[in-house]
């Protein structure tokens, strides 16, 4: 080239290394490039797009906070791009400062009303703060400036398919793959929809196109997998999770599967081993503890049970029932203390779930406290009236207590309720037990009012 040969000098090097950084970047090797960048910098700190570059190759190595101070650092030399402004507010909605983000969009509108990402944005920021109203707002004011961008239809689908509005977010996501045929990941979108609403013709019709398209996306093919493992489709559900370990042997999520499929086939030693491995591979994930917490169990091994379910239970665990079968497995081996943690977590989960406060009936019966455990039982059939097991021991706790008429009255519904749902006209051996103790303990009741009745009107005899 003619001016190769040419010193420009120190800021004409940093400007050929931007270049080079540019280079890098498109070429997807942003490690380098930002080291590039950062050399540039240190000759001249005061270009504001050098920063702005180093912010992008930040963010495309998920640095996202490092990527928000380049941005601001940027800002400073060049208050009023609205590129960089932009770009900083979707950071702060990826690291969860909306407050922030949306003060930045609404200074971008307030610096030029016709510029269309900043409506299109702050969709995705009201939708992470479930203000899906102004999140549908911000997509029709944009529509006004643009009424083709993909990106805003891509957005309010998220909104939509969030609120459970799965066929108005298939429109959507469609809408975004005919104006933007290579969109990312649309047909896996339209897939999880067609899912949530039921149609496993269509959800396997999208994961499929999806996979034709990006054979090797590991998430498309574990929701897949899980989709196949809903259906009942056992083998393929297999099949994709062994997959996802030919192209990413260190997935643990995958392993995790495949030790639940073979702890379902009983296969308890093969089960352990995934178990261990995906420990092994990843101790954050919540799962495998407690899967081997059961397997100890089942061989009588409690102490190690009780070590796994106390693990278990530092993890996060967002399912309720989950919970409430670990407190099933504490109160096994006599933690009747982290049994009752494990129940509150999971009302506080499910405020509605009957069996939570069914465990903290049984856990308050435990402890010897009757009158809650009355509570907690009748507080379960005010959820669900046809709860056997709170019946019963309903029954069981009324009759300890001595409130016969109660236990009696619960007892027979149970009894009933069992001869309904078996269809057989005798009922559980256990609930006919308990009624006969119900019955004997009336009639105990009986003959010593009698007695007592009887007494009073005897004679005094003189002495």
């Amino acid at each position: 080239m003619l001016f190769d040969e040419i010193d420009f000098g120190p800021y004409g090097a940093a400007e050929h290394k931007a270049r080079k950084a540019y280079e890098l970047y498109e070429d997807g090797k942003m490690l380098q490039a930002l080291l590039v960048l950062e050399d540039a910098l240190q000759t001249n700190p005061a270009n504001s797009s050098w920063h702005f570059d180093k912010a992008l190759t930040l963010d495309a190595l998920g640095r996202f906070d490092d990527a928000i101070n380049e941005y601001e650092t940027a800002l400073q030399l060049s208050p009023d791009d609205l590129e960089i402004l932009n770009s900083l507010g979707v950071d702060y909605t990826r690291t969860g400062q909306y407050d922030l983000a949306i003060e930045t969009f609404e200074h971008i509108q307030q610096l030029e009303p016709a510029f269309e990402p900043a409506y299109c944005n702050r969709i995705i920021t009201y939708t992470e703060m479930d203000r899906h109203d102004m999140a549908e707002q911000m997509f029709y004011l944009a529509q006004q400036i643009n009424p083709d961008c993909p990106l805003c239809y891509y957005n309010i689908g998220n909104s939509l398919f969030i609120r459970g509005r799965y066929d108005r977010a298939i429109y959507c996501w469609q809408k975004t793959a005919e104006l933007e045929p290579t969109h990312p990941e649309i047909n896996y979108r339209i897939a999880q929809a067609c899912w949530a609403k039921g149609d496993a013709d269509s959800t396997r019709e999208h994961f499929l196109k999806e996979l034709r398209r990006n054979p090797g996306n590991t998430d498309v093919i574990l929701d897949f997998g899980l989709f196949l493992l809903d259906a009942g489709d056992i083998e393929s559900a297999r099949e994709k999770f062994n997959r996802i370990l030919e192209l990413e042997p260190d997935f643990p999520t995958a392993l995790f599967y495949l030790g639940e499929l073979a702890f379902d086939s009983d296969d308890y030693h093969k089960a352990e081993s995934l178990y261990q491995q995906v420990l092994q591979k990843d101790s954050t994930i919540a799962g495998p503890r407690y899967r081997l917490a059961q397997c100890a169990l089942n061989r009588g091994e409690n102490q190690k049970a009780h070590s796994y379910l106390t693990a278990e239970l530092e993890m996060e665990i967002t399912d309720a029932d989950t919970l409430i079968s670990m407190a099933s497995m504490f109160m096994a081996v006599d933690d009747l203390d982290s049994a009752t943690r494990c129940l509150l977590k999971a009302v506080d989960l499910d405020g509605t779930n009957a069996n939570a406060y069914y465990y903290l009936g049984l856990v308050s019966a435990l402890n010897g406290r009757g009158d809650e455990a009355a509570e907690f039982f009748t507080h379960t059939l005010d959820i669900n009236p046809e709860h056997i097991s709170a019946l019963k021991d309903l029954a069981i706790v009324s009759l300890t207590t001595g409130r016969l008429d109660v236990a009696a009255e619960q007892i027979d519904k149970a009894i009933g309720l069992a001869q309904l749902l078996t269809g057989r006209h005798r009922s559980h051996r256990q609930l006919r037990a308990i009624r006969r103790r119900v019955r004997l303990a009336r009639t105990i009741e009986q003959i010593t009012d009698f007695f007592s009745r009887f007494s009073l009107r005897l004679p005094h005899s003189n002495q």
